[in-house]
């Protein structure tokens, strides 16, 4: 008689094989099977004298051979370059990293539902795209053969979303990938899922709401509840979250006032001065995010959305009615990291045009992030867009906080690597 542990991805079974009940060869060739084989086997259930619950094998069959040995039962896979670059060892050998991809399935589940039900409609939007926009990033460049013209893998769909909302979808959403040509680290992949919103006749003080909702019930779905652990210290994901001016946050965090240090000089010194980074080449603006990054952003732990930010650094957002310096736009924290970018839209084609004007001549000073001119995307502003809320939501980093993972790269399947 023979004893062997069955598994797959609902769990594992015991099966009793005996000479008596299958032969002496049918046993024989169950028993000189290698760890990793896949097996298919039949019979009745019963129980050991153990109480083990076991399947009394009638016949079994070869499903698979494995040719190379399974990850260590004990060890699993200790390298982390092994655990990236061949991630079915990894899910083979952790059965926590596979309920992480499950607690993500789940997230994005639980997020969909959550804006269906508010009424959104999910569409599609270009990937290759023949001019990029939507964000400050370098795109990835593809070629097309049978137009003979390069495109742009998208860096956001919100242009596009946009023009959904100037044609009469007053609610829509897109959850997909998007790419940007930059650096891997903790917080950045090259290629990372995005939820964008948006709505119609809605602003940001309306979206905060509705972020503050959605991230509770994804919470909830993944989790249980609307709190979780990071790092030792419990989070609070239940509304309502903090609100704070980026000014006020930033003056609290640094000690430094940007409203009062408006020159690019200034604000520099006052950095330096302050023992933070200033890069050479930095404007105002840049070095307005410089500081953000590193002075406020690792204390926004408890969630808290940043509000009413410098125009300068939101081409596409309103502006304040209090303030025309300010537009209407929040970025919101959790666990020391941005997970979420919004704002009132613009819908001033004027302005609009004005600001477009700016970021190209932010692109022949040599900003290759700049966003380039959209004459497409400008007359469809001309035909008239009702007032918007609109959000970008990072889902990899939601994950992060939800499954309690240090890295982007264990949240995301086949994440980019340097080559080998």
């Amino acid at each position: 008689m023979a004893f062997l542990d069955l598994r797959d991805g609902s769990g594992q079974m015991q099966l009793w094989a005996r000479a008596d009940e299958i032969g002496a060869e049918a046993l024989a060739g169950l028993t000189s099977l290698d760890l990793g084989d896949f097996v298919g086997a039949w019979g009745q259930l019963a129980r050991t004298k153990r109480g083990e619950l076991s399947l009394m094998v009638e016949g079994w069959q070869l499903l698979a051979k494995s040719l190379r040995p399974p990850p260590d039962k004990h060890a699993g896979v200790r390298d982390p370059e092994t655990r990236y670059r061949q991630r079915y060892l990894d899910l083979m050998a952790d059965e926590g990293q596979r309920a992480t991809f499950v607690s993500r399935s789940k997230a994005i589940s639980a997020i969909r539902r959550f804006l269906e039900d508010r009424g959104f409609v999910e569409v599609e939007t270009p990937v290759l795209q023949p001019i990029y926009g939507g964000a400050a990033a370098r795109p990835f460049v593809t070629h097309h053969n049978a137009i003979s013209r390069d495109l742009y893998l998208r860096i956001a769909p919100e242009l596009y979303l946009k023009r959904c909302i100037v044609g009469g979808l007053d609610k829509v959403f897109e959850l997909g990938r998007v790419f940007r040509n930059e650096g891997v680290s903790a917080k950045h992949n090259p290629e990372f899922t995005a939820l964008e919103t948006y709505e119609a006749y809605a602003d940001y003080e309306d979206v905060m709401q509705m972020l503050e909702q959605m991230v509770a019930q994804a919470a909830t779905a993944v989790t249980g509840a609307t709190s979780v652990t990071r790092d030792g210290v419990e989070i609070d994901l239940s509304p309502p979250w903090r609100r704070v001016p980026l000014r006020e946050a930033i003056n609290e965090a640094t000690g430094i006032d940007i409203g009062q240090a408006r020159a690019r000089d200034a604000l520099a010194g006052q950095m330096q001065a302050q023992g933070y980074t200033a890069p050479e080449g930095a404007d105002w603006a840049h070095l307005v995010d410089d500081l953000l990054s590193q002075g406020l952003e690792p204390t926004l732990v408890q969630p808290t959305f940043l509000v009413d930010y410098p125009v300068e650094l939101s081409p596409f957002a309103k502006r304040t009615e209090a303030d025309p310096e300010l537009v209407e736009r929040f970025e919101a924290y959790v666990a020391g990291m941005e997970i979420a970018n919004a704002f009132t839209e613009l819908n001033d084609p004027d302005d609009q045009r004005a600001r477009m004007a700016d970021l190209a001549a932010a692109r022949a000073s040599g900003d290759d992030e700049a966003q380039p001119e959209d004459e497409d995307f400008l007359i469809a502003l001309e035909h008239g867009m009702p007032p918007t809320g609109g959000l970008g939501v990072g889902i990899d980093r939601l994950v992060m906080i939800l499954a309690n993972r240090p890295s982007i790269r264990e949240v995301v399947l086949f994440p980019a690597l340097r080559t080998s």
